[in-house]
């Protein structure tokens, strides 16, 4: 039975645009709808063009009620019934609230090898570290940032002359690769990593 599939972003979708361009042909799940907490995101106009149903709840008004906030954002969800959640993006921490009820359904693309460099500014950390290598990561969500099993790492060497932004380019090419084949994998019922190297 084919999944249907809510992504959730902030931004210009880029890692969204790669997982609708996926669901097509033998795919095991289709994008029912694209939901962003900013209404400027470029990504919605994507989603838009391709055919994807769109939901905005934006934050400002709920004044930092999370509580408040993931209800609306579970009342925008319903008519679109989901099985599972791809967060592409999506700047807002969610709580235990929301993303108990869809644990093993929910996924998240973290730019790190996790469990290195939870959080933000990642690129930089690896490079202040040293690094040889970085890249990015697919995990199941839980309440804990950034943590959850693994489903899919991709590992990109660091260069000498690299800056964050050069490691952050090469870091995305990855992501967009990575996280259509574990959508796949995992819609599919199959749990086991996906490793790119």
């Amino acid at each position: 039975m084919t999944k249907r599939v809510a992504v959730f972003i902030s931004g210009s979708g880029s890692n969204m645009q790669k997982l609708l361009e996926s669901m097509k042909d033998d795919h095991p799940a289709r994008a029912c709808v694209v939901l962003s907490n900013d209404p400027r995101a470029g990504g919605l106009d994507i989603a838009e063009a391709a055919g994807v149903p769109t939901e905005v709840v934006r934050h400002e008004p709920f004044k930092g009620d999370r509580v408040a906030f993931e209800h609306a954002l579970t009342g925008a969800l319903a008519h679109h019934a989901p099985d599972l959640i791809c967060l592409a993006g999506f700047m807002r921490r969610l709580t235990a609230g929301f993303v108990d009820p869809w644990r093993g359904r929910m996924l998240n693309i973290h730019p790190s090898l996790l469990p290195k460099y939870r959080g933000l500014n990642t690129h930089r950390r690896a490079l202040e570290a040293g690094d040889a290598v970085h890249g990015c990561t697919v995990h199941e969500v839980t309440a804990a940032l950034d943590d959850g099993p693994i489903l899919g790492q991709a590992e990109v060497h660091v260069l000498p002359d690299d800056t964050e932004a050069t490691l952050a380019a090469r870091v995305l090419e990855q992501e967009h690769l990575l996280y259509p084949a574990v959508l796949a994998r995992f819609a599919g019922g199959d749990r086991r990593p996906v490793m790119l190297r």
